[in-house]
């Protein structure tokens, strides 16, 4: 499924700042929630997740913090910085308008294969 990860991976950056906008989250949680909130239709590496917290924590997106979890586990937590906010609205512009540009094309040519 080569075609489906290379569709996944331009869209990774939008769907793991639309869930930071809501609450600072770690990368597994984040895995996780794109998964359950999708019905299982969305499966996503927790390494592409991390190459996108990488990118988006080096242009000041988003940072991050640890948190001791239990006696000795450390947890990186990732926040979304007002730059990132910015950057999620034009992310779901472009998302939208690109989604609605590509339903258009395949419903035009669906209705012509009907002819």
């Amino acid at each position: 499924m080569a075609i489906k990860n290379y569709f996944m991976n331009g869209t990774t950056e939008l769907l793991v700042l639309s869930l930071l906008k809501n609450q600072d989250r770690y990368v597994y949680e984040i895995v996780k929630e794109i998964e359950n909130l999708s019905d299982g239709l969305l499966e996503i590496s927790q390494n592409t997740v991390y190459t996108s917290t990488y990118k988006l924590e080096s242009d000041e997106m988003i940072s991050e913090y640890s948190k001791l979890v239990g006696k000795k586990r450390t947890r990186v937590y990732y926040h979304i910085e007002p730059k990132g906010l910015e950057y999620l609205k034009q992310l779901k512009t472009i998302y939208h308008d690109t989604t609605q540009g590509i339903n258009k094309i395949i419903d035009a040519i669906d209705k012509n294969e009907h002819k």
